[in-house]
């Protein structure tokens, strides 16, 4: 099977290029290579005869179909997009022109494909979204996500992978596209981008500097570590049923003032301090349309597709941490990238 990964230098993206090329698949990795990827994240596989690499944005069509012709992939994985909430609050023109129109181009050029292919039966079009479409749950813990729950964005990000998430469900079945989808919770691990807020936590710790935490810190996300993702993104793409979707979940929720506790616990063991790390917490004003809960109920891929997350929260925080101890040379350049480590996200 040859994979078209789009945003396969990013963070989810890359590490579902490294496990695809792990499991002996063919992945062709289209990448505009913005603020937040790096090439760095696939290098591990860079040189495997596998692994190709295309640079061009989702928001070209020309490029998309040459891509397709020339590469004739099985399958799409589309991963680009934009991600991060505080900058869709500043700047949402950037959401809405990637996630909404670059989706609609790699739909267009997909079909068109597919169509002059002979609609080969195997062909699959994956799209990889968030569970932050479905809006904001009370804290109730009996009151999950489903894949039938009904879309309340609440960001100009998550508006913009609702609006996604909708042309993909309506190109299955307007034009028959072989579609499926997946929403996921919050991801972690190696390769984040250091501007989200388990990196944040590290980097600032080992800086010295203050940790923030948005309002009173009791906003609780269910953390879903990357490779245990890649794993369950791979098993929908070749297992999952045509126009379904799948929530993928870590099973692991905490609120934002707990994650930041358990990582300066494990800082303070692995990398000592002069004093623990926990004192550096300063709360800040909170995020305008802050969510106040997310939890996946992830029942379906269970029983359909006898997938469930492999690491607990405490373990892959505990995994990261090291790595990006041991990891300096990678993260070190990308703070000097535009917006890294400068508070965004509270124009009104």
């Amino acid at each position: 099977m040859k994979i078209l990964v789009t945003g396969g230098a990013g963070f989810i993206g890359s590490a579902v290029v490294r496990r695809a090329v792990a499991d002996g698949l063919s992945v062709v990795n289209l990448d505009a290579l913005t603020y937040a990827a790096s090439l760095e994240n696939v290098a591990g596989v860079a040189d495997s005869p596998l692994y190709s690499f295309e640079h061009a944005d989702i928001r070209d069509r020309a490029a998309l179909d040459r891509i397709f012709a020339t590469h004739a992939p099985d399958a799409v994985m589309h991963l680009a997009a934009e991600s991060h909430v505080d900058r869709s609050i500043d700047g949402p023109g950037d959401f809405i022109e990637t996630n909404i129109t670059g989706t609609y181009n790699l739909l267009e050029a997909a079909r068109a494909y597919w169509q002059k292919a002979g609609k080969p039966e195997g062909f699959r079009f994956h799209h990889i979204s968030t569970d932050e479409v479905y809006g904001s749950l009370p804290a109730d813990p009996s009151v999950m996500f489903t894949e039938e729950t009904g879309y309340d964005p609440r960001s100009p990000y998550s508006a913009s992978k609702a609006s996604s998430d909708h042309l993909v469900r309506a190109w299955g079945e307007t034009y028959g596209l072989p579609v499926v989808l997946t929403n996921c919770s919050n991801n972690y691990g190696p390769y984040h981008f250091p501007e989200k807020l388990i990196p944040v936590t590290i980097l600032n710790a080992l800086a010295g500097k203050p940790l923030p935490i948005y309002g009173d810190g009791s906003n609780i996300r269910d953390w879903l570590y990357v490779e245990d993702h890649a794993d369950a993104l791979l098993l929908v793409l070749q297992k999952g049923a045509l126009g379904r979707s799948y929530n993928i979940g870590g099973e692991n929720e905490r609120t934002n003032l707990e994650l930041v506790r358990t990582i300066c616990g494990i800082l303070d063991e692995l990398r000592p301090g002069p004093a623990p790390y926990a004192d550096l917490i300063t709360f800040v004003t909170d995020r305008p349309g802050h969510d106040a809960r997310y939890a996946i109920d992830a029942t379906r891929i269970r029983e359909e597709l006898g997938w469930r997350p492999s690491v607990t929260v405490e373990e892959g925080l505990r995994r990261t941490v090291q790595w990006y101890l041991d990891n300096e040379s990678w993260w070190r350049p990308l703070q000097e990238r535009s917006g890294v480590g400068q508070r965004l996200g509270v124009a009104l």
